[in-house]
């Protein structure tokens, strides 16, 4: 099979399996959000740990040990996407599926956004006009659900915020999860044993499936990672692009088809505005990379 198809394989693959995570998360309830996070930090740990073992990719990771900015970046990244974590898995469980998707729909907006005020980088005619429809967007959906939508923009931004930091990272997908993990995994642990002590816990004492289920949160998010960096090594960046929307346009569907979450008109306008904004600035990068790669052509064949 040629890499490009084996890559596209693996992308859909991987942002399927995180479009179904709202029909994962309720399955490790009665635990509340805080304790789900907390064990799929523990379990993640010991699961990368051994993949980095199994992968033989222990020099890579001590390399990243020893280097004080990297370690810096990724402990910085590890507080933030606990916090991404943590606010998913607390609005699946809470009904809210619609609007989580929401903010994974706006993330590639807000990254840009970012981009601008943190890297200092310029936008095109066109990527302001996207913007500037996704804030008409959260305008009309604030009027719609009587606030604004928090958990869609915490989401958007913590993500937003937690790519950036990797990128400036600059390590590789396994190492930067291993390390982000076990950064996390001490304080984890204590909230665990916290739990445990104090009667707490979920975990055990809702018979062994449901913590055998519980314990799967690390294959759980190990192999859609795994998947991914398969898809970045064989995938055009537009490509993987494209595809990075089909975990929200899943999250969405589920939410309205399988969960009945309302779905009121001012709320179908904001996301239809949203969507809107998206095929815009989608168009326009694809555009804008094709002039980019006709120059480079015809200044290489001068």
């Amino acid at each position: 099979m040629p890499d490009l198809r084996r890559g596209l394989l693996f992308g859909t693959a991987a942002y399927a399996m995180w479009g179904l995570f709202p029909l994962y998360w309720p399955l490790l309830e009665p635990a509340g959000a805080v304790e789900i996070l907390a064990h799929r930090i523990v379990w993640s740990a010991l699961t990368m740990a051994i993949l980095v073992a199994a992968m033989r990719r222990t020099p890579e990771l001590l390399a990243v040990v020893r280097d004080r900015r990297a370690m810096t970046l990724l402990s910085v990244a590890a507080v933030v996407i606990s916090l991404n974590w943590g606010a998913y898995i607390w609005g699946v469980n809470n009904e809210r599926v619609v609007e989580t998707s929401l903010g994974y729909f706006i993330n590639p907006l807000v990254t840009v956004l970012m981009g601008v005020f943190v890297l200092g980088e310029r936008l095109r005619r066109l990527q302001w006009v996207a913007l500037a429809m996704a804030g008409g967007a959260v305008v009309v959906l604030t009027v719609d659900y009587g606030r604004p939508p928090w958990l869609a923009l915490a989401l958007a931004v913590s993500f937003g915020t937690y790519g950036l930091t990797k990128k400036q990272a600059g390590v590789g997908a396994v190492e930067s999860l291993t390390v982000e993990t076990l950064v996390l995994a001490p304080v984890a642990v204590v909230y665990v044993v916290w739990l445990t002590v104090t009667g707490a816990a979920s975990f055990g004492a809702n018979g062994v499936g449901h913590a055998l289920l519980i314990t799967t949160a690390g294959v759980v998010t190990a192999i859609p990672l795994i998947c991914f960096g398969a898809a970045a090594n064989r995938v055009p960046l537009v490509a993987l692009g494209l595809l990075q929307y089909l975990a929200p346009v899943i999250q969405f569907a589920l939410g309205v088809l399988v969960f009945r979450e309302d779905m009121p008109t001012g709320r179908w306008i904001g996301f239809g505005l949203v969507w809107i904004a998206l095929v815009l600035f989608t168009l326009e990068t694809i555009n804008h990379r094709r002039q980019q790669l006709r120059l480079v052509t015809e200044a290489s064949a001068c």
